[in-house]
Parts: structure tokens; sequence; C-alpha cells
């Protein structure tokens, strides 16, 4: 469980460190990638020993959702979050944004609107504009360094149109964890209106001492006609290039309509990535998430004393994720100038707050999830850059 283990993920064909110079402008080379969501350390023992064994047995043949890997499930979301699942509720995705997509497909046609509280994870608009659908962007209300819901807002944006809702929690980018009243009066909002909701749980896992998370199927088992959640371990335990995630769908007509959509695609779960799952959602997984939860705790630490002693900068404080979401207002710059100073002074690539959607103009996110070395080689060019401020 050495977090701070060196790697080199450079030339891996790692989308994090080998895109960032294409994008960013940031080369590899003495450049720090802080922006996409995974993380540079290695996964669980007891997951890179299940690779092994399969390696070792040789055979790569058809595969399928085996009945080991549906109990793995349901044993992690009663051990880790208080959550009874049915078994037959489980079905898989190649991730959670091959997930969010076919959600988009199957409950809504084109033309249709698809409601998002913004600023929210990049991917839900791209996804919606990209399948021909409408975002209907609701803005949460900002108190200081928390985001709230503001829900006679958001039903003032509405047009009739809008057939499904996106909803984040934990939150991305910010961290927040929402209450269960506050799940509730979404699902409640979801209903009014009639829209199928969407719970992207992606992050539920990581969590700091202090918070609490709870899954929309227990703060509002009520709303299971409508409510569809999304999890996967790939944030967790550092497995995105697995593409494997789930849908959780209590409602059995909900469920046959995303098993007939599966079915037309010719869709089945990939058989390393299911061996990997299984193997991490269990007692050895969870021992090395607790770890990495208290290492993530000091890279934020550490991130937010050096963030919040520069003038006119902000980081805002996480409840949950390894997202710190930094506010740049204060500086009084515009975009293009604290910009210019990430990237051209810190050589710091981050992923662009005005990305997210209203709210993120004047922010950026960093990804907190890697050794303590870079985390402190990053505060060091964050402090180079910034301190002349006054």
């Amino acid at each position: 469980m050495n977090f701070d283990k060196p790697t080199d993920r450079r030339g891996t064909h790692s989308s994090k460190w080998d895109k960032m110079e294409k994008l960013f402008g940031v080369s590899p080379e003495d450049g720090l990638a802080m922006w996409t969501a995974d993380s540079d350390y290695e996964t669980a023992p007891c997951v890179i020993e299940a690779v092994k064994q399969a390696a070792e047995h040789g055979v790569f043949g058809y595969s399928w959702q085996h009945p080991e890997y549906l109990k793995a499930v349901q044993w992690w979301m009663k051990n880790r979050h208080s959550w009874e699942i049915e078994t037959e509720w489980v079905l898989t995705s190649q991730g959670l944004g091959n997930a969010i997509a076919l959600c988009i497909d199957v409950w809504s046609e084109p033309g249709d609107g698809v409601v998002i509280f913004s600023p929210v994870y990049h991917e839900f608009a791209h996804k919606v504009n990209k399948a021909g659908r409408k975002v209907t962007e609701c803005p949460l209300a900002r108190d200081g360094g928390t985001y709230n819901l503001d829900l006679d807002d958001a039903q003032s944006r509405l047009n009739g149109t809008e057939k499904l809702l996106l909803w984040c929690s934990p939150q991305n980018p910010s961290g927040r964890v929402w209450t269960p009243e506050e799940l509730r009066a979404v699902a409640a909002f979801a209903k009014r209106n009639g829209l199928i909701l969407v719970s992207d749980e992606i992050h539920h896992d990581l969590v700091y001492p202090g918070s609490t998370f709870v899954p929309m199927d227990v703060a509002a088992p009520d709303a299971r006609p409508w409510t569809v959640t999304l999890t996967a371990p790939s944030k967790t335990f550092n497995i995105a290039g697995q593409r494997t995630g789930n849908m959780m769908i209590p409602d059995p007509d909900l469920r046959a309509a995303m098993r007939h959509r599966q079915a037309t695609l010719d869709y089945d779960p990939s058989a390393l990535g299911v061996a990997m799952i299984t193997a991490a959602y269990s007692p050895e997984g969870a021992e090395w998430v607790d770890a990495q939860i208290a290492h993530l705790e000091g890279n934020r630490k550490l991130f937010d004393e050096t963030v919040n002693a520069l003038p006119g900068l902000k980081s805002l404080p996480l409840q949950s994720t390894y997202l710190a979401w930094v506010d740049f207002s204060g500086t009084g710059m515009s975009r293009a100038e604290f910009i210019k100073r990430l990237r051209e002074d810190a050589r710091i690539a981050t992923s662009p707050g005005d990305g997210f959607g209203a709210g993120g103009e004047f922010m950026e996110r960093f990804n907190l999830a890697t050794q303590r070395a870079r985390v402190e080689e990053a505060c060091r060019r964050l402090t180079a850059a910034f301190s002349d401020l006054q």
C-alpha cells in the first residue's frame, strides 16, 4: 500500500500524461499532469493478483456476468454503503461514460431536454449534445465554499421538453456530499417533472472523515420506479482503462428497456474487467481503499494549506473525491491571465473550470490522486507562480 512509490506513466499511452502537451501545451518532460480523473499509483494488490492469475491461465474466451461478480458487488454496497441491493438489479456497462450515454439513448429522443446541475462533470453536457439532445442547465447556488440546491430556480428553467435528469453524487467537481434530505428533494423534483433520474455515484468510495455518503436509492427508496444508479470501481481502484461499470436498476420495466438496448448492441462485459472488480470488492480491497483515503487526506491538507495561503486563490473544502476545485476569481485576473500562469509558469495541466458549465468560469480542477512528492512540487510551483499577488 505504498501510494508514494514513484511511477512514470509517460509513454505508456496514458491520456493523462501523453495527451497533456497537445491539449494544454504542457510538456510531460517537465510538466505535472493534474487534470483527468485517474490516479498515478498502482491499484490494489488483490486486483493485480487477479490479473496475474488470468494471465497465467492464458485463455481469454467468452465470459459472462457471473454470480461471483454479482455477489461481490452486492457485498461491497452493503458493507461500504449500507445499501442492500438485489443482484438482479445489476447490469454492467463499459464504464460510466458508456452508461450515461446509454441512459440518454434509452430514455430520451433527439431534441429532448436533459437536466444537469452545474458546475458538474463536463461529460454530462458533452454526451447530451453528441446525442442530439438539449442541455437544460440549472446552476447550483454557491455559499462561500459550498454548493447548494436551488430547486425553485431550477423549476423556472425547465421548458417541458425534458425527459432525463443527470445527477452527480458525490458532486464533481466540488466534492460536495449531498445530505439524505437533499437527495430526496432531487428525487421529488424528478418525479414532479416526469424525469428519469440517473444518479452518477462513481466517486462514492472516496469520502473523507467527517462526511457520510448516502446512495440515492438508500435516501429515496420510493423513487425506484424512476431512478437508475451508476457505480464503478474505476476511480476507487484506478482501473478506469478496463471500462467496466454497473447500472443499478431496481424497476423491472426500466431494467428491461436497458437490457433490450444492450442486447441490440451485442454488449457483454469484459472478462478481465469483471475479474478485477470481483477481486477489488473484497475485504482486502476495502483495506486498501481505507489506506488510500488516508493518503488522499494528507494530499488534500497540504494542497489546501498552500493554495489558501496565496493571495486571491481559494481551494474549496473537499468532503469527497481526489479532485480539488480552486477559485481564482480573487486574483482579479482574467481567465486567460491565470491560465497562462498555470500552464506556462507553473507548468501544471489542470481540468478547465469553464468546461464544467455555469459557475466554473474562474475555477480549475486539480487531481490530487498522486504521490505526495508530486503534490509538494505542485505546491512549490503554484507558490512561485502566484505569490507576487497582493
